[in-house]
């Protein structure tokens, strides 16, 4: 190990600097949101089985609704554009532009070269969380998602209900495509309801006990015509392991919402990135 430079704590001491300032961003009107969630009604309700995943289509400017049910249980949530699968959510620039765990009036952007919002959250029964003591919070943009090809190379089994592979099986059905064609637009997720962080000594990805209960709930309004899959992930509520049948595991409801139209006057899905997509 290298010696500290005697300028090392002056270097270290360094103010951060905020990579992406938000104050610029098109900021969504949560109070026409609200009051339009207010007078929604549910018109179709999907369930996402323990250790398998469901298939749901918002129309923009409709609401979906993430609902636990029975016992703690954590999802993963992945977004297409429905008219373009190669619009998809893009967690990265998500987590680059919010930071580690979503709130309510983040937004789920998808990647190039559309760059917009896909969906906002609206409403969050766990935000009373916060950041707890060992720097966990709920909602993350940080993980991937279980898959079976870490969890092959690590333990060298295969293991077929892995959120990967339950998102590729839902998408796979809900399109009518092979699985081997529908696994290309799977990608990285929103963590519904997980708790995780990073140690403070490794910086290592960690995971703990979600504090989600039945009749916790996470809502979104969509802002452009949708197709989601949500997966009930094998670990349950991610207090142990996952990619395994050993953890306790339930149900994760979707409910979809419409509101009246005219609730939502003046407001339109937004347009594309305006980037001329030239690279100079």
């Amino acid at each position: 190990m290298c010696p500290d430079p005697a300028d090392a704590e002056a270097r270290r001491a360094v103010a951060p600097v905020i990579c992406y300032p938000v104050e610029t961003l098109p900021a969504p009107d949560l109070a026409l949101y609200a009051k339009a969630l207010a007078a929604a009604e549910v018109v179709d309700k999907v369930v996402a089985a323990p250790r398998e995943a469901c298939a749901f289509r918002v129309p923009a400017g409709g609401f979906f609704r993430i609902r636990c049910t029975e016992g703690p249980q954590v999802g993963d949530l992945n977004l297409w554009n429905a008219a373009d699968l190669s619009e998809r959510f893009y967690s990265g620039k998500t987590r680059a532009l919010h930071g580690s765990h979503l709130g309510v009036g983040d937004r789920m952007w998808s990647g190039f070269p559309t760059l917009r919002p896909m969906a906002t959250l609206v409403q969050d029964s766990l935000d009373w969380y916060g950041i707890d003591a060992f720097g966990g919070a709920v909602h993350d943009v940080i993980g991937t998602r279980c898959d079976p090809y870490t969890h092959h190379l690590l333990s060298g089994q295969a293991y077929h209900h892995c959120c990967h592979s339950n998102l590729t099986r839902a998408l796979a059905e809900a399109t009518g495509q092979s699985r081997a064609a529908a696994e290309g637009y799977v990608q990285d997720v929103l963590n519904v309801f997980m708790c995780t962080g990073f140690t403070r000594d490794t910086g290592q990805y960690f995971m703990k006990a979600s504090p989600v209960r039945p009749g916790d709930t996470l809502t979104f309004f969509a802002e452009i015509d949708l197709l989601g899959a949500l997966s009930a992930c094998p670990g349950g509520d991610c207090s142990s392991e996952h990619s395994s049948d050993a953890a306790a595991c339930y149900p994760l409801e979707v409910e979809i919402l419409a509101a009246p139209a005219d609730l939502l006057a003046g407001w339109a899905p937004p347009p594309v990135n305006g980037y001329d997509r030239s690279h100079g």
